[in-house]
């Protein structure tokens, strides 16, 4: 039996010290081969073109040629998959989300020292290049493209925007909108606010990111929606045209009774593998709003958010389900599906649609719809 070829990766990053580490944690997968090593952007493009990796792991702040014009000149020679490596900062969280959009399959974040390197960077930078190395690169970066070219993308500099509309809608405060995404989310989720308008009741995000991320991508999201978007704070009441975004880092969870319910944010052991979880979140929503939940489960990889799926449904609420085709990963919206936690499957350009139709005719005029 002729064994598999190992997945050829190739390293670019200015700081020894981390092309080292890199290598070395992805030199102990035996189905991996670091390929070349490269100190710069202009070094990793021309091993790119000599050694013809499977997968780049790319720096993005580097002195000279920086990650982002070394990410737009990789993919526009041929499909790479690209993952970024990126420090925990808002400044760097905001370039990655650009990144993103711009064809990087994903990320990982840099340990603030070699000291700091514990096991579970080295499980996610392999688990990450095991994904990327296996994905369809030309769809994903044909996907985000396409999303990039329909979405009025702002600088990754933007600042918070003042909110837009406050005006209350009694008949929202007592429903939500709870949506649970991973992989390949920051680009779908841009795409979706973009088309989303008030009046809307409050939206819950779960969106699987490290802390020191999720405000500067609130603040993205928030510059292309007319709803008012924000990193989530424990204790705030909730209102409708809002969405929250849980933080990196921490769980996110309601309390209370509608009209009046209230976030909490708090620590607590990753739940389904991640922190933020969206099962944590779903459950949470379910039990304080009943039957008035829209759950909206979105590409990403596991199985995060099929259990609060089912928890929605159990509690008289609706489920929609990303599709396969619109995609970046069929992972946590198939198990939803597969499992039967999904009443509704949708191509991400009609997310929206389908989002306002079923506010409208079930939270607004409490009629039967898209059922």
């Amino acid at each position: 039996m002729l064994s598999k070829p190992r997945i050829k990766v190739l390293v670019v990053d200015d700081s020894l010290v981390m092309r080292q580490l890199i290598s070395d944690v992805l030199s102990s997968a035996s189905d991996m081969e670091v390929v070349g090593m490269a100190p710069d952007g202009r070094s990793g493009l021309r091993l790119a073109d000599e050694l013809q990796p499977d997968v780049v792991t790319l720096d993005i702040q580097m002195p000279g040629m920086d990650g982002l014009s070394v990410l737009d000149a990789l993919v526009s020679k041929r499909p790479v998959a690209v993952i970024m490596v990126s420090s925990l900062t808002q400044a760097g969280a905001a370039i990655t989300l650009d990144a993103l959009e711009r064809g990087a399959v994903d990320y990982v974040t840099k340990p603030s020292s070699a000291a700091a390197v514990g096991k579970s960077f080295g499980i996610e930078l392999v688990r990450k290049v095991r994904f990327a190395a296996a994905c369809d690169v030309a769809r994903i970066i044909r996907l985000r493209r396409q999303r990039l070219q329909a979405t009025a993308i702002v600088p990754s500099a933007v600042k918070p925007l003042a909110a837009k509309d406050d005006s209350d809608c009694p008949q929202l405060r007592d429903a939500c909108v709870a949506i649970g995404i991973s992989t390949g989310g920051p680009p779908a989720l841009t795409a979706l606010f973009r088309e989303l308008k008030p009046p809307m009741p409050p939206i819950f995000v779960v969106q699987h990111m490290p802390p020191q991320f999720t405000k500067p991508f609130a603040w993205r999201l928030n510059s292309v929606s007319a709803l008012t978007v924000k990193e989530a704070e424990s204790g705030e009441v909730v209102r409708p045209n809002h969405a929250y975004v849980a933080p990196g880092g921490s769980h996110m969870a309601v309390s209370g009774r509608p009209p009046v319910v209230k976030i909490r944010v708090f620590d607590g052991e990753p739940v389904s593998g991640h922190k933020p979880s969206v099962d944590v979140m779903m459950n949470s929503v379910a039990e304080v709003y009943g039957k008035r939940v829209l759950g909206v489960i979105m590409t990403g990889m596991g199985r995060d958010g099929a259990d609060g799926c089912r928890a929605i449904r159990r509690a008289g609420g609706y489920v929609l389900g990303q599709d396969e085709a619109t995609s970046d990963v069929y992972g946590m919206n198939k198990v939803a599906f597969v499992e039967g936690n999904v009443d509704r499957q949708f191509s991400l350009p009609d997310g929206a649609r389908l989002i306002t139709q079923y506010v409208e005719e079930h939270f607004l005029s409490r009629t039967a719809g898209v059922r």
